[in-house]
């Protein structure tokens, strides 16, 4: 009698892989880190502060963090540089980004306001991607994944810096997607709705202020006028995020994917 063969494990999907994700000590960019580590990847966890980068990268092998405040083009060349230290960086989630300055109608709007929200928003996905770029180019591989919103597809009140920069950023992905094709890249975009993350209950709370009630109610608000009646999960919006850096997606390209259970706004 003989014995049965062990049975094979498969071989995770992105061994061998480096990601960078950007935005990785919370909501979104987080979750998104865990699960491409989940699959192989090795990933450069890129946040401002390094204290939950740190937590992050003891909790989860496969991610290292990095601290890095990524407004500036120096910064973003450091980000990929350390990378490269893993391997050829391939993959590049960009998912930090700065929220939406509720309380501020375009009368009210800041200059400051405005560079802050381009320099994170739109200028650091650009570095990064123009860098990464070149790695696809010589691997003959490559994802790149844009996390916009569902305000760069309509425009919101008192949001104007954050909207023109989730509109951008899809332009900006669109025109990449074309370049990186022919090197066996791609690059997506998701606009999620509303997602219960850091960044949103910032906006929550302030919409809250305004108001005179409480975020809890605020947040029910949302919730009411979505068809699914609730609020997004960041690990929901990381399943899609991860799909797009995979094998099964690759004839999707310069699309921008919405996840928002049928919600506009």
């Amino acid at each position: 009698m003989s014995m049965a063969s062990k049975p094979q494990v498969p071989e995770r999907e992105h061994a061998g892989r480096v990601a960078i994700v950007t935005g990785a000590s919370s909501g979104i960019g987080r979750a998104t880190a865990i699960k491409l580590a989940a699959a192989g990847a090795t990933v450069l966890g890129v946040a401002r502060t390094l204290a939950k980068l740190s937590q992050l990268a003891d909790e989860h092998p496969g991610i290292v963090a990095f601290a890095a405040s990524i407004d500036t083009p120096d910064a973003c060349a450091d980000v990929v540089a350390a990378a490269r230290h893993l391997g050829p960086p391939t993959i590049l989630v960009n998912s930090a980004g700065l929220g939406g300055y509720l309380d501020q109608p375009i009368f009210e709007q800041t200059s400051a306001a405005w560079h802050a929200t381009m320099a994170v928003n739109l200028h650091a996905p650009f570095e990064l991607s123009r860098l990464v770029a070149r790695h696809i180019r010589d691997q003959g591989f490559g994802r790149i994944v844009m996390i916009s919103s569902t305000a760069g597809e309509v425009g919101a009140p008192s949001m104007s810096p954050y909207c023109a920069s989730k509109h951008a950023v899809i332009g900006l992905m669109r025109s990449i997607a074309h370049d990186i094709a022919p090197c066996g890249g791609t690059c997506n975009a998701v606009l999620p709705g509303w997602v219960k993350s850091a960044m949103a209950q910032l906006d929550v709370e302030q919409e809250a202020a305004r108001r005179g009630t409480t975020a809890d109610l605020v947040w029910q608000e949302i919730a009411d006028k979505n068809p699914g009646k609730r609020i997004l999960t960041p690990e929901e919006i990381a399943d899609v995020v991860v799909f797009l850096t995979g094998n099964a997606s690759r004839g999707i390209n310069g699309e921008a994917m919405t996840v928002s259970i049928g919600s506009i706004w």
